[in-house]
């Protein structure tokens, strides 16, 4: 059985689930997402949980079973607290606004680049080069962020371009004369 499957998804108070037919709608502080549950697959509402259960022990219902319950574990948290993702901009010139729904980036290249922001995703930056976008859709959110990132990926040798906080660029070292 699924590890991950098995464990039920506890339901902060302030969010309301809704479960018809395989449709499940969760709704919170933040905003409401709803996904379509695959047909194998059950979710059954507790008094304060829920429980992904799964008919049998097949191949494509074991690999369902724990996906389905992540998924909707990522809904609940994100209309309760939401996620973030921060970038960072290392480089000469290199640097970012945001306006609106807009990000503009001066990435070294010969012009600016306008990013549209989908909607949900909120972006802010702080002193030019930290960039935090947030939003309720785990999905979505890093997608957008591979986009921003995708403009200018870190280089390995100056360690020049767009990267995650978290993320270890691997230096090499450039040529030497002989």
């Amino acid at each position: 059985m699924s590890r991950v499957g098995r464990q039920p998804i506890s339901i902060p108070s302030g969010v309301q689930v809704t479960i018809k037919d395989n449709h499940i709608s969760v709704k919170g502080s933040k905003g409401q997402l709803s996904w379509d549950v695959p047909a194998p697959i059950t979710v059954r509402h507790e008094t304060d949980s829920l429980l992904v259960e799964r008919p049998d022990d097949e191949r494509q219902n074991r690999a369902l079973h724990g996906t389905s319950r992540a998924l909707i574990a990522n809904m609940v948290k994100g209309v309760s607290e939401g996620f973030e993702r921060k970038l960072e901009i290392n480089g000469v010139g290199y640097r970012a606004s945001a306006q609106g729904g807009n990000l503009n980036l001066e990435l070294g290249y010969s012009h600016p680049i306008e990013y549209k922001l989908p909607d949900g995703i909120t972006a802010e930056v702080e002193k030019n080069v930290q960039i935090t976008l947030r939003g309720i859709d785990k999905q979505i959110l890093g997608e957008a962020a591979a986009k921003v990132r995708s403009f200018r990926p870190p280089e390995p040798y100056k360690g020049k371009g767009v990267k995650y906080v978290e993320e270890h660029i691997r230096r090499k070292v450039g040529k030497k004369n002989v």
